[in-house]
């Protein structure tokens, strides 16, 4: 979603190094390209303007000292503002989850209709029962969750709740359909309580626009169940309406966080960077795809590094951590031996990412010189390519992935036939093997150790 603002940022970083300083000349030729940026990128005027303010405060007169160079400090100045911006200022642990409460902690989920309330909270209540809830930085273990709806107004809303807890293997509460949303609230409270519940989570209602009934409702269904955690949802493709949605919601209830959904969407980014200056509110949760595992905590330092094209390694490696057996890796396993990389080992390699979530995603989360170039991915879409990748791989004989050297002419044109792609396409993905064959001969030889060196500063491993 923020591709096109890491572009930009890393343009205006390439510009300024190489200068003796940061004068007041060229850091307002900076400060300009960037508050261009951000506007571009629909982030609130407000935060530009207090962005820039205080970077400019920041920038001048610095001087370049020991092995450090104009971009550098530059790069220090703005991650640590970014920072700032959208949610460092709260605090380290400001983006947890709390559940500082006699159990069941109580979750309310409040928005507008459309911004994803009924899924984001079967995804909360996935990511709470597979123990992905932290306090002070340490995973608190598994939880046993309820999830209820108090939606009787839009159609099927109940049952798509109800289908969500089926799928995620989540409790759901049930109850007569003549119960009015509060009365709802009542008796789930009580169930949950004879039933040892840790959490329950309230789906409410939402609106296509903010309603005095509405209000009143949240308002009364706030008092009931005393929430430990006010959760707003908030849309990123909506733009700047979603954070004049937010402060009138705040204005009704105390909003303790909000959860950003679809960030793994194309729209501009803007929100992402505005929401928690804006509202006064921490971004705890964002929503990185469909599946019920892709919600994540926010990390405004992490978030920061992506913007500024540094990736985000730490967030690569915790989803690597969940989705991936190590123990059973087959190209961990390949490492430790003398067999050469091959097509099996590939397609491997393909189903274990698929298993961390969208490649774009993926991608995004890389430092910027470690990204593969979008003309090798096939253009913005490279989980399209994965799919055509699978097609050809499959297209092949088994003696033909153990041993790709034997893909000559006439083997490349029914594997392109039968794959539905054409011989560039298969030609491409034997030039991918070659470069990763040569990779892996040079971690075999070097080991991890060289090529993390290289990423932060040492020498070019890949040449």
């Amino acid at each position: 979603m923020l591709d096109n603002l890491t572009k930009r940022f890393s343009k205006i970083i390439k510009k300024i190094k190489g200068e003796a300083r940061l004068t007041e000349a060229n850091t307002n030729d900076m400060l300009r390209e960037i508050r261009i940026a951000l506007l571009e990128a629909d982030v609130s005027f407000v935060v530009v303007r207090d962005f820039i303010d205080s970077i400019k405060k920041k920038c001048l007169g610095v001087e370049v000292v020991d092995s450090l160079n104009p971009g550098q400090v530059l790069v220090s100045i703005v991650h640590k503002e970014l920072v700032r911006v959208i949610g460092g200022s709260f605090g380290e642990h400001a983006t947890e989850i709390s559940l500082d409460s006699r159990p069941p902690a109580v979750i309310l989920m409040i928005g507008l209709q459309g911004v994803g309330k009924t899924t984001t909270s079967g995804k909360l209540a996935y990511w709470f029962k597979n123990g992905h809830h932290i306090r002070n930085g340490k995973l608190t273990g598994k939880k046993k969750v309820l999830l209820v709806s108090t939606d009787i107004y839009r159609p099927a809303a109940i049952e798509q709740l109800r289908i969500i807890a089926n799928q995620i293997d989540v409790d759901f509460f049930d109850f007569k359909t003549s119960l009015k949303p509060c009365e709802i609230a009542i008796e789930a409270l009580d169930y949950s309580r004879r039933r040892y519940y840790d959490i329950i989570i309230f789906d409410t209602a939402g609106r296509l626009g903010i309603d005095n009934f509405m209000m009143d409702e949240i308002k009364s269904l706030h008092k009931i169940v005393n929430p430990i955690e006010t959760l707003f949802i908030v849309d990123s493709m909506q733009g700047q309406d979603a954070i004049n949605t937010a402060t009138a919601f705040s204005e009704v209830v105390p909003i303790t966080g909000i959860i950003l959904t679809k960030l793994d969407g194309d729209s501009r980014g803007g929100v992402a960077l505005s929401v928690s200056k804006v509202t006064g509110k921490p971004l705890k949760l964002v929503g990185v795809s469909e599946k019920m595992n892709g919600l994540e905590l926010f990390y405004p330092d992490r978030m920061a590094s992506r913007i500024l094209g540094m990736g985000d390694i730490l967030s690569l490696v915790e989803q690597a951590q969940k989705n991936i057996d190590f123990n059973n890796d087959r190209t961990i396993n390949l490492l430790k031996s003398k067999d050469k990389f091959d097509f099996n080992d590939f397609y491997a390699q393909i189903n274990q990412m698929k298993k961390m979530g969208s490649m774009s995603d993926l991608l995004d989360k890389l430092p910027e010189e470690l990204q593969i170039s979008s003309k090798l991915l096939g253009g913005n879409n490279p989980d399209k390519m994965i799919i055509k990748t699978e097609a050809i791989i499959n297209s092949m004989t088994l003696l033909e992935r153990s041993k790709p050297e034997i893909i000559k002419s006439s083997r490349k044109r029914r594997i392109a036939k039968g794959s539905g792609t054409m011989v560039q396409d298969v030609n491409n993905l034997i030039k991918q093997l070659d470069q990763m064959q040569s990779i892996v001969k040079k971690i075999k030889k070097n080991g991890f150790g060289k090529m993390f060196r290289s990423i932060t500063g040492g020498n070019n491993f890949f040449k």
